[in-house]
Formats: structure tokens, sequence, C-alpha cells
């Protein structure tokens, strides 16, 4: 494991997507505690992604047009929907003081959701963990899980510090009525622009 996959990990996991998003919305929603318990949830989604490539099952999804299809609007219409329940005042994203806490369960649930419907998660971890395994690497399985480990590690590290921030600016957003109503429209129009982009990506 070198500075190239380190780094190249960090620009992956940084980037502004789902789980970054879910993670903002859990700590303006609940404050710290539930941004780490999104934070969570969002890297547990990374396991299947990272068994379907150890196994195989990921170039399988990557051979497949109807499969890879089938998974990629599956996962345009769940960000449609978290969308919709962005702009909710009851939806599980919505930023009220007066909302009862949504359960551990609950948030970390909705998190894997976001990136089990993620197919190009998959491809990811088929394209880009196998650069760093040498061909004659005697233990190639093993390698491959350490590095997804690592790759995880850094994912919930990066959410947690993203969302610890959210929830430091917290009390002063929820006492601005009209800084919540436009935080429900951004949060609605993020996961849009997620699921268009996912719509129009190339595979």
């Amino acid at each position: 494991m070198g500075a190239e996959f380190l780094l190249t990990s960090l620009i992956v996991v940084a980037s502004p997507g789902t789980g970054v998003v879910i993670t903002l919305a859990a700590a303006l929603s609940q404050g710290r505690r539930a941004a780490i318990v999104a934070a969570l949830g969002c890297t547990l989604g990374i396991l299947p992604h990272m068994l379907a490539a150890i196994t195989g099952l990921a170039a399988l999804l990557h051979a497949s047009a109807l499969a890879f299809e089938a998974l990629r609007w599956a996962g345009i219409a769940y960000l449609l929907w978290m969308a919709w329940s962005s702009l909710r005042a009851d939806g599980p994203l919505a930023i009220r003081t007066d909302a009862a806490p949504r359960r551990d369960q609950d948030v970390i649930l909705a998190a894997m959701a976001a990136n089990l419907l993620n197919p190009k998660l998959s491809i990811f971890f088929v394209a880009f963990l196998p650069q760093f395994v040498a061909r004659q690497d005697p233990q190639p399985v093993v390698t491959m899980l350490m590095l997804s480990g690592v790759f995880m590690a850094m994912t919930f590290a990066v959410f947690v510090l993203y969302g610890c921030c959210a929830a430091a600016a917290r009390r002063h957003i929820l006492s601005r009525p009209s800084v919540l109503a436009w935080m429900r429209r951004g949060f609605a129009a993020a996961f849009v622009a997620l699921g268009g982009r996912l719509a129009l990506s190339e595979r």
C-alpha cells in the first residue's frame, strides 16, 4: 500500500456524493451523534460492493448491461425519493427542532441503502483496487481485503469530519427558519443532481 493508493482513495472519499449529503443531513437534523451513525451506515454500505469485487460478482455486473442498468435506475429512483423526502416537513431528512430523533438502525439502513444502490461503487472496486494488487502477490484476496479496509476506514473518518463540522453549525442554522427551508431545498437539489449525474453517466 503506497501513497498513490491513499491519495486516490482520499480524493474519491472526499468528493461530495450521496453519502456526504446523508451525513450532513443527519448532522443538521439531530447533531453529531446522528452524523457518526450515518457515517457508519455509509461505510457499512461499502461491504457488499467490496465482497462483490472480491468474489467476481461486480465483474459480472460490469459485463451484464441489463443488470447494470437495472441497478442504476433503482439507484436513480432512490435518489429521487430522497429528494422528495427532503422537501417533506416530516421526511427522514427534515431539519426540525421539534422532530423526534430517528432510531440509529433507521439512519444506518437509509445510509446503507444509498450505497447499495450505487452501481458505480461496484465498478470502482473492480477497476480501482486490482491496480494495487501485484500479479505475483501470493495472497491477492488478503491484499484486497486490507485495501478495502483502509478505504472504508478513510470513508468513515472523512464522513465523520464532514458531519462534525455540520453539527457545529447546527444551532446557528436551526435558529433561522428561512435557512432551514433553504437547507431542505438544497438537499433535495443535491439528490436530484446526483440522480441526474447517475442517469447521464456512461458505463
